[in-house]
């Protein structure tokens, strides 16, 4: 289709945002919320992928929800807060992409967008579809194609698509975000999966645009990917230095500092980080790059914090060590806790990685004083774990270790 042709096409002005699933993969951070709210350097993914499409000019959201999906609703509620509207709809049961589109079928405009709610994209990402004609799937170029479905393209059209290949047989991936026409919900039937819905449709005969993008598109597959993630948004940062700042502090490079939070004398943090509102700093802590800190957080004296995300309201006790680790909302660490980074071999829904990494800390856990976890260590959701403890193996939710 012509250049011509395509800036003819009325211009989309409404999504269909899938932010039904789960997570599986990143527990036990989604057992107690869904994978689209994970917060990444303080703001939860799906609140990107919304600004993303203000900032194109789409406002009007059809949200497809399900697993836990009263946090989804109660954060964004209709979306005034925004700049958006958002109508909800429910897949009561996560059966997979083409199910939840499905589910909001009622709603749909003659020609809309479908997006994915947990992957981070930025503006320029999704501009390629928004004037898009036809059906139209937006395709990247990926080094690592081995959790992606690959596509064949010729002509400008997907030919096939082949779900995480064993070899690496293309390097163009479908980020699973498409501009479609209403026509696309007669191909839905039984499917479960969008990318079946395409290879029907081009197998019987339906174009499907091809249309590549170089903007931002990431996804926290694994809980590894949310250090990577929240390294990408903190090198964006604008500088802004709220709440206090004690004579004898040292803050250098792009640093954010919320309202309210005080950061006592003789601390050292070198951006990019983020420190959210209502926190206490120190005295004479050290927050070094990639770094990003939770509202109502608390960093006692003499703690050293270094590229690792810490939720809303946790508390680090004094002469603790953290690098390369997440710490998940609510959780308390006594003093003299260490988080020691290294090569781990993690297995993650049966499958192994070996990747570089911290500890992994779940929601409203205890550990008591002088606790050491090894690299690449879970310790699950409200675990509670005695003083002088060396954790070397996964921990699971609500575990006791004495």
């Amino acid at each position: 289709m012509s250049s011509s042709q395509e800036n003819n096409m009325e211009r989309i002005t409404q999504a269909i945002i899938l932010a039904a699933g789960e997570g599986q993969r990143l527990k036990p951070f989604t057992r107690l919320l869904p994978k689209v709210m994970l917060p990444i350097a303080g703001t939860p993914i799906l609140q990107y992928v919304i600004e993303a499409l203000v900032q194109n000019g789409i406002r009007r959201i059809v949200m497809v929800v399900g697993y836990r999906k009263e946090q989804v609703q109660d954060y964004f509620s209709s979306g005034q807060g925004f700049g958006v509207e958002i109508d909800y709809v429910i897949q009561p049961q996560q059966l997979g992409t083409a199910h939840a589109l499905r589910q909001a079928r009622d709603l749909a405009d003659d020609r809309y967008l479908v997006l994915a709610g947990d992957n981070i994209i930025d503006s320029d990402t999704i501009t390629p579809l928004v004037n898009a004609a036809g059906n139209t799937m937006l395709i990247k170029t990926q080094e690592d194609i081995s959790k992606y479905g690959v596509v064949f393209v010729h002509d400008g059209l997907i030919r096939e698509v082949i779900e995480k290949p064993a070899e690496k047989i293309s390097n163009l991936v479908n980020t699973g975000i498409y501009a479609f026409n209403r026509e696309v919900f007669d191909f839905l039937d039984d499917e479960v999966k969008l990318t079946s819905v395409i290879q029907r449709m081009t197998t019987e005969g339906c174009d499907i645009f091809a249309r590549e993008t170089d903007g931002t598109w990431l996804d926290a597959v694994y809980p590894w990917d949310i250090l990577k993630l929240n390294n990408l948004i903190l090198g964006r940062i604008s500088p802004s230095l709220g709440g206090t700042i004690e004579e004898g502090a040292v803050v250098k490079g792009p640093v954010s500092i919320g309202d309210g939070t005080v950061i006592r004398s003789n601390c050292y943090i070198v951006g990019p980080a983020l420190i959210g509102d209502d926190c206490e700093i120190g005295p004479s802590v050290c927050i070094f790059p990639s770094t990003s800190v939770g509202n109502g957080a608390v960093i006692s004296p003499f703690s050293i914090v270094r590229n690792a995300s810490i939720g809303n309201n946790v508390l680090i006790g004094p002469s603790s060590a953290i690098q390369d680790s997440i710490i998940a909302p609510g959780t308390i660490i006594r003093s003299h806790f260490t988080a020691r980074s290294g090569e781990a071999t993690m297995m993650i829904e049966g499958e192994y990685h070996q990747v570089k990494m911290g500890a992994i800390v779940g929601n409203y856990s205890d550990l008591a004083d002088n606790v050491i976890v090894a690299p690449g260590v879970i310790i699950g959701n409200h675990c509670r774990i005695k003083p002088m403890k060396v954790i070397s193996e996964n921990i699971p939710d609500g575990g006791l270790v004495v």
